[in-house]
């Protein structure tokens, strides 16, 4: 009987998610409630579900004060000197244009926040890409590459839904993960000089003539002038950002028909000749050394190495474990908003501005304290284990781990990485444990297939993406499909041979 209403209870919070019927918030909180009625709990169910608050409060503050800290950390511009770095470097060669892609999206996913991310590469290389003719497919790809490898950061998201579903300290997933990761991310990049190979094959090198010396003053965004003067020539549309000073163009936004060819399959892309052409008429051409991307009015640039020397402090105590990652994000974002907005008003805005951000992410981890602490308290989740124990064939229990990572790629795909995390993961860690293998271990198995998880339909900031970079869904799709999963599966073997994952269990 209870592993019938344990199996029925994830199945329906699978279905409300996929479905759309329930947003991820509210399934959170009332599929469990209604199951653990059904099963006849309801006495117990407040203190299960205050238990299950409590064990995820931690994740919920620590995620809050990251998001806080890295809004914080690309107002201040902290950012600026590496995406300036990057658009001098790529100067017309289209594959040192598609490295400097993969590299700056790796750079701003730091943040964890995908949309940010987004936001801030289009923006940045849209204009070369548009400029020399190349794909915009390979655009979207590469970003998407870069961020689904940084991904797996504790504030990103998946890990701390790992951790939480698991009751294991975030650091014990990621920490161990960072190698995997760092092989992941020169991947990636090799990826990138694969696909810059290709395109410089196709469009080859333009000289892009240089910008007027007098165009852009201290601070200000080459990408504000570029863009409007797209927009003043009607080639898009779109608005500035009042937070990052850029401009942002309508999803689904087309090319002038006369820089634009038709491919097979309904496919645009920008014609090289036209747009070249255009180029050399508008001036456009590469970065100068005071091009940035942050807001001049609240970019603090003679606080940038104040802000980089914070940023690595706090990196280096997090690999070390000084202090709780909670307790670390929430004093280094008070000394930061301190330092870079000593103004009450001032830093009344960032907080307010950066809001919307980390409300509904916050507010999903408490949600997801519900649904764990009734999975575990009416031990539903022992239930299904047991069940899947002995439906999983003896040869391959010991590999568990292995199985779990190569789940994780289609699992993540085609179901949320909630219905994934709080559903399944649980239910495959305590099948490992027969095998010894730890619930660690099994967390940092279920993050490896994020790169995949990210070109999933249920993936709103993926629609941001291909409508920024003015490319369909189902195209970008097929294109970065077979180099998602290259990725995922470069950080599986990665992971393996660090030993982060154990080949075979040693039950």
């Amino acid at each position: 009987m209870l592993t019938a209403l344990a199996y029925s209870m994830v199945v329906v919070f699978m279905f409300l998610i996929m479905t759309k019927r329930l947003p991820a918030l509210v399934a959170l909180i009332i599929v469990p409630i209604v199951f653990g009625l059904l099963g006849g709990f309801g006495a117990e169910l407040g203190p299960m579900m205050l238990t299950g608050i409590k064990n995820l409060a931690p994740t919920g503050v620590m995620l809050m004060f990251a998001i806080l800290y890295f809004g914080i950390m690309i107002d201040a511009g902290l950012f600026d000197p590496v995406v300036r770095r990057i658009l001098k470097l790529v100067d017309g060669d289209p594959m040192k244009i598609v490295v400097g892609t993969a590299a700056l999206a790796m750079f701003v996913s730091l943040d964890g926040d995908g949309a940010t991310t987004y936001m801030i590469t289009v923006a940045a290389m849209l204009p070369l890409y548009k400029r020399l003719g190349m794909s915009r497919l390979v655009l979207a790809c590469v970003i998407m590459l870069a961020g689904g490898v940084f991904n797996i950061l504790p504030w990103g998201g998946p890990t701390a839904r790992a951790a939480s579903a698991l009751g294991v300290d975030v650091r014990d997933i990621f920490v161990p993960m960072i190698l995997p990761m760092i092989v992941s991310a020169v991947w990636v990049l090799f990826v990138a000089y694969i696909l810059g190979v290709k395109e410089r094959k196709r469009v080859g090198v333009i000289a892009m003539p240089a910008r007027a010396k007098a165009q852009a003053a201290p601070n200000v965004s080459v990408l504000q002038p570029a863009c409007a003067e797209l927009a003043a020539s009607g080639q898009i549309s779109g608005q500035m950002n009042g937070t990052t000073g850029q401009w942002t163009a309508h999803a689904g936004v087309a090319g002038q028909e006369s820089n634009v060819l038709q491919l097979p399959g309904g496919r645009t892309e920008a014609d090289a000749r036209a747009t070249a052409v255009a180029a050399a008429s508008t001036g456009g051409g590469g970065a100068g050394p005071d091009t940035g991307v942050s807001d001049p009015k609240i970019a603090r640039p003679k606080l940038i190495w104040v802000n980089f020397l914070l940023t690595a402090t706090l990196m280096g105590l997090l690999i070390m474990g000084a202090l709780p990652l909670p307790v670390l994000f929430m004093i280094f974002f008070a000394i930061a908003i301190m330092i870079n907005y000593p103004g009450l008003q001032e830093q009344k805005e960032r907080l307010t501005e950066h809001a919307a951000n980390v409300l509904p992410v916050v507010s999903l981890i408490f949600a997801a304290g519900i649904f764990v602490g009734i999975l575990q308290g009416t031990k539903m989740v022992d239930a299904i284990a047991t069940s899947v124990i002995a439906a999983v064939p003896a040869w391959m229990g010991p590999y568990m781990a292995i199985v779990t990572g190569l789940l994780s790629i289609p699992f993540t795909f085609f179901i949320s990485n909630d219905a994934f995390y709080f559903g399944v993961v649980p239910i495959l860690a305590k099948a490992a444990s027969v095998y010894g293998i730890t619930a660690a271990e099994i967390g940092r198995a279920s993050i490896i297939g994020q790169p995949v998880h990210l070109l999933s339909p249920l993936v709103a900031s993926t629609y941001l993406l291909v409508g920024l970079s003015e490319v369909e869904f189902g195209d970008h799709q097929r294109y970065t499909l077979i180099w998602s999963i290259t990725a995922a599966l470069v950080m599986l073997v990665a992971a393996v041979i660090f030993g982060v994952i154990p080949f075979v269990g040693r039950g």
